[in-house]
């Protein structure tokens, strides 16, 4: 999708890139999703029953044109479902930075989720964790350090599983010094590609078993504990982006009262 500038000033266009995934009841996912659709004509039976019992009035949906009204979704699924934003109260119930509580989805300022964008090519890495060392040398790669404020995308390549048992058990995450580094450098926001920003659950736990050590335990996750920031997980389309700069990223979360997240529409603007 193209978006020209104002008549009278010069001319430029914006191209709109969807990185997002979609809610997609068909595809394999861990926490069952339900979709449920009621046509028109059963939106039409339904308004005439809620019309009844919640407000004593009598419609006969009969009446209406061609005896339909208006169709229904109805979605059984977790705020984690399709592309969406992590709050700090995702981490755990207290945090060891400010007041103590961590904050919920609701309660975020909105300019953490519009910004200029950076892309991480980590389809190169080995194994299902990278490291502070791996940022640094696509850092290096790129000639690039995030400023304060840039939503940091990483691209895995998971998201080409996407659908599938695979997209849960086989990617890449990043360990705590990881998220520690970009978070070092005022970014608020980092994104994922792939099912978590930690490594997938079996790998973690295999790693804690092997080392008895709990910091291996979910990281990234953890991190949030003690410093605030957002994940976005299960982007997509990442490899349609013009390169590792050069676009703004706008992924406002669904305002949910009280959640550990919300759902986003993520897209890049890029100027052309």
């Amino acid at each position: 999708m193209c978006c020209g500038g104002p008549r009278g000033a010069e001319a430029t266009t914006m191209r709109i890139i969807d990185i997002s995934s979609a809610v997609d009841a068909s595809g394999w996912e861990p926490d069952e999703v339900r979709h449920e659709v009621h046509s028109p004509r059963e939106g039409a039976v339904h308004m005439s029953e809620e019309m009844r019992r919640h407000f004593g009035v009598a419609f006969d949906p009969d009446e209406l044109p061609e005896g339909e009204f208006l169709s229904l979704d109805r979605l059984t699924l977790t705020s984690h479902t399709g592309t969406h934003i992590d709050a700090p109260s995702h981490y755990g119930s207290r945090a060891h930075y400010g007041d103590g509580r961590p904050r919920n989805i609701d309660e975020l300022p909105l300019d953490w989720f519009y910004g200029p964008g950076l892309l991480l090519d980590l389809t190169g890495c080995d194994g299902p964790t990278a490291g502070a060392g791996d940022l640094e040398k696509e850092l290096a790669r790129i000639g690039r350090v995030p400023e304060p404020g840039t939503i940091v995308l990483l691209r895995t390549g998971a998201s080409e599983r996407a659908g599938t048992e695979q997209y849960f058990t086989d990617f890449t995450g990043l360990d705590g010094p990881a998220v520690n580094l970009l978070l070092d450098h005022g970014v608020r926001v980092i994104g994922t590609d792939a099912f978590s920003l930690d490594a997938p659950f079996g790998a973690v736990i295999r790693r804690y078993r092997e080392t008895g050590d709990r910091s291996v335990l979910w990281p990234a996750h953890v991190t949030g504990r003690h410093r605030e920031y957002c994940q976005i997980e299960r982007l997509g389309n990442l490899a349609a982006l013009p390169g590792c700069d050069g676009f703004q990223v706008a992924c406002f979360p669904v305002k949910i009262t009280g959640g550990g997240a919300g759902w986003t529409r993520a897209v890049a603007f890029v100027d052309e």
